[in-house]
């Protein structure tokens, strides 16, 4: 059941892709992915913009175009934008990158796979030559969670292919958003020191605890940021497994990556975009909005034009913010 079920209605079209830059990941993931794509109602794609959904950890892109209780899948909120004349239309692009050890960064890494070559010089390609959409100074990402950590590092690094981005509670200032994790991570590992036979016996479970998802959660971080060649899904952690003390070398890796070490670097580029979209929920439980209002205060600094929003949430069931961004990232694509 739809939530408007009088709202003309789009399609979702399902594209596969068999990524030449994933095969060979030590997670041993497949590397045929399937790209769900939503055309609106009217449209075939043709020159329209397009934009690309990056989903949060333990979800993939299809997840956003399922049917959803109590609520709007996002088809159904691109649907009713569109109708209301809140925003133009736009094609989306859902691809998955779900992955072994449970979701994505959207970064090149030995380990997880090239995630960042696979949406630029794959997926988001297909897409615009089977529906003639996007192409230069016509696409956006958007993301929430780890995917609003994917739209910024792909907007930070990749400003001269996206033209638009939108940032939902995304992660950043690690030493706040990940440091404290590792002491669970440790006590995890007592049961089984092994992290490949954790991961193995993680995924023969019944039931998956939500404990171990989150310890599943920092395995993925660490193969993102700081992969091991040499180890078991390419999973090596940056603190010493019997004190917790952090090593300098490894943690270094890690620190390289987060947006508010890269925007240092890359911030000026972001002057390019013809949107910048970041907010946070103002008690996050994940102490993102600290790294938020730093980021924030980092690019007002650099002369960086964006718009910044916080809002009295936290960091669960917050799509409905999609209804503030995506206008603002379709009206400037158009």
């Amino acid at each position: 059941m739809q939530k408007n079920p009088g709202t003309p209605a789009g399609t979702v079209q399902r594209l596969t892709l068999d990524s030449r830059v994933l095969k060979g990941n030590l997670l041993g993931d497949p590397s045929h992915r399937i790209i769900d794509v939503y055309v609106p109602h009217g449209h075939d794609g043709r020159g329209l913009p397009l934009l690309v959904d990056l989903v949060g950890f333990t979800a993939g892109g299809p997840a956003h175009t399922n049917w959803k209780n109590f609520g709007e899948n996002l088809p159904e909120r691109l649907d009713r934008l569109i109708a209301e004349g809140q925003m133009p239309p736009v094609v989306v692009a859902f691809p998955d990158c779900f992955t072994r050890l449970g979701g994505n960064q959207y970064v090149n890494s030995i380990a997880m796979g090239r995630w960042d070559d696979f949406l630029l010089t794959e997926a988001v390609p297909q897409v615009e030559a089977q529906f003639g959409c996007g192409g230069a100074g016509r696409r956006g990402v958007f993301g929430k969670s780890s995917g609003g950590y994917g739209a910024m590092v792909h907007a930070l690094l990749h400003p001269d292919f996206w033209s638009a981005a939108a940032v939902h509670s995304g992660d950043m200032g690690f030493e706040l958003l990940y440091r404290h994790e590792f002491v669970q991570v440790l006590r995890a590992l007592t049961q089984q020191p092994d992290v490949g036979q954790w991961v193995d016996a993680f995924w023969q479970a019944k039931k998956p605890k939500d404990s171990d998802i989150h310890i599943l959660m920092m395995f993925a971080q660490a193969a993102s940021f700081d992969p091991d060649p040499q180890a078991r899904y390419g999973v090596r952690l940056p603190v010493t497994l019997d004190t917790c003390e952090i090593v300098p070398e490894r943690w270094a890796n890690w620190m390289a990556w987060d947006p508010l070490t890269l925007v240092e670097q890359h911030g000026l580029g972001l002057k390019a975009m013809k949107a910048l979209y970041i907010d946070c929920g103002d008690v996050d439980q994940y102490n993102l909005v600290y790294g938020a209002r730093r980021m924030h205060k980092r690019l007002a600094a650099q002369g960086v034009q964006h718009v910044y929003e916080e809002f009295a949430d936290d960091h669960t069931s917050v799509d409905y913010r999609m209804d503030v961004s995506l206008p603002i990232l379709v009206r400037a694509l158009s």
